[in-house]
């Protein structure tokens, strides 16, 4: 959707419009849950944050800058949202998460078929790496890979310059890369061709800022 487009959507939320209302949530629901839940590892608490974020942002409409995108203002306040709640009540502790493949690989064995079961431990193991880079470095991994934003998009977001933005991914990259190979590679292996690790794991160790993706 055009930014125009998206605009025009976001003008007749502010009057009431439901049916815009609803448009903006289903464009948007299913990337700041995506979002979220990379950065906690907790799906419960992204769904709370998605809800919580939607809420302030549809009662805060008449209050929107149409100079700025509304997919930036909306991802802003929803880790404005996790920020506080993580103040609240602190999510699960990335070195709780990093076993989190494991634990579950019993389970898996014996309800998965082998391609599912290892597509399933790729997603742990992926989700578990990303809980041990700093918060910094899956932020931009998160927005840069799985969401595909530009780096310029990043830097507003994160309110950093774009070189800085850079060299969290390009550490974050590395860090990644190391974990997935040692976690992974006790489960699967990783030159598998059929999709054992996701699209988002190829992406995010492979690609340099800037480049395109695939």
């Amino acid at each position: 959707m055009l930014k125009d487009q998206e605009l025009q959507l976001v003008r007749r939320a502010a009057r009431g419009d439901l049916s815009a209302a609803e448009s903006l949530i289903r464009r948007h629901q299913a990337g700041v849950h995506a979002y979220i839940y990379r950065m906690c590892g907790r799906w419960d608490v992204a769904e709370d944050v998605t809800q919580e974020a939607f809420l302030r942002v549809l009662s805060s409409l008449h209050n929107f800058n149409e100079s700025f995108r509304f997919s930036t203002w909306l991802f802003t306040i929803a880790r404005r949202v996790w920020l506080n709640m993580c103040e609240k009540k602190r999510p699960a502790a990335a070195g709780d998460a990093s076993d989190v493949w494991a634990a579950r690989r019993d389970d898996l064995a014996g309800s998965m078929s082998r391609d599912d079961e290892q597509r399933g431990m790729a997603r742990d193991a992926l989700q578990s790496a990303l809980l041990l880079l700093s918060a910094e470095q899956r932020e931009a991994i998160v927005l840069f890979h799985q969401l595909e934003w530009p780096i310029r998009l990043i830097s507003e977001h994160m309110d950093l310059p774009d070189g800085t933005v850079k060299s969290h991914l390009h550490r974050g990259r590395q860090r990644l890369r190391s974990e997935l190979v040692r976690g992974v590679g006790e489960v699967i292996a990783i030159e598998e061709p059929a999709g054992a690790i996701p699209l988002f794991a190829r992406r995010a160790v492979a690609l340099s800022p800037g480049e395109p993706t695939p």
